[in-house]
């Protein structure tokens, strides 16, 4: 599956969540559409990889078992890039950060 539609179907199910900001098309951030929660980013698709904002510890689990990778030229601690375009894998993080993002 194409990451671009991934990340639709993404949209698409997290649309009518209390607080989620569509992507839209004349904004990007990192170069990429973000799914926003209260105004802050918490997914996109960058290099054809899932980007998301979870918390450190659980950044550090997903690098540990490989299934992320660093995301940024100096990598953040709160972000993760899932490079497998994995649609029942996206949809779970994407989540999870969307909780842990809408909870600050």
């Amino acid at each position: 599956m194409d990451p671009q539609e991934c990340f639709d179907g993404l949209v698409t199910t997290l649309r009518d969540r209390p607080g989620v900001e569509l992507p839209d098309p004349t904004r990007r951030t990192f170069g990429a559409r973000t799914l926003r929660v209260h105004g802050s980013i918490f997914a996109m698709v960058q290099d054809e990889a899932l980007v998301v904002k979870l918390p450190e510890a659980r950044v550090a689990e997903l690098l540990a078992e490989g299934t992320g990778r660093p995301f940024g030229n100096r990598p953040m601690k709160e972000w993760v890039s899932v490079p497998e375009v994995a649609p029942r894998i996206w949809l779970a993080l994407a989540e999870e950060a969307l909780a842990f993002v809408g909870r600050a």
